[in-house]
């Protein structure tokens, strides 16, 4: 059996050591990852394949497992239905989430892309960007971790309507 070099056994358990103690890998899910930038773990969906997070930007990329998703969240008196795509993406901030792509929520049976979210601590509330529009609705309200649900009496967003697999 070949030796390793110390070099070489020295460099892989510091590597070893970098992931076994990193705080996103070492997390047992993304929903644990939420609270530390001070947003509710039920934001997202249960069904979340991969989430990549970078260093250098704080840009991500999340992949579901389970597609078309739907939630439906209840918010005050309310229920909310949202859109997840495949792919999620946007900017994480402390607080924020900004620059959000693959999400959508169903108002007036139109569907809307969701932009950005802010927490509003002092009020206990989160606020979301559709555009040049924002909407509150009480941060408790997203603790609890939803599934996603692919029920075909839910309407799909109008964007999916326009792919060619839905036009023939």
């Amino acid at each position: 059996m070949a030796s390793r070099s110390p070099k070489f056994t020295t460099t892989y358990s510091a590597i070893l050591c970098f992931i076994a103690f990193s705080p996103i890998v070492a997390m047992a899910s993304v929903h644990d990852l939420l609270p530390l930038y001070k947003l509710p773990k039920g934001l997202l969906p249960r069904e979340i394949d991969s989430c990549c997070l970078s260093n250098k930007d704080d840009s991500f990329t999340m992949e579901l497992g389970k597609h078309p998703c739907y939630v439906r969240f209840s918010v005050g008196e309310q229920q909310q239905l949202v859109f997840f795509d495949r792919k999620v993406k946007g900017k994480l901030g402390l607080g924020k989430v900004r620059e959000v792509s693959g999400i959508m929520a169903k108002k007036f049976m139109v569907w809307v892309n969701v932009s950005g979210i802010d927490v509003d601590e002092e009020n206990g509330m989160l606020e979301f960007h559709v555009g040049p529009f924002s909407q509150k609705f009480p941060a408790e309200d997203f603790q609890v971790i939803h599934n996603c649900s692919s029920d075909a009496a839910i309407r799909l967003p109008f964007s999916s309507l326009l792919q060619p697999a839905a036009l023939g």
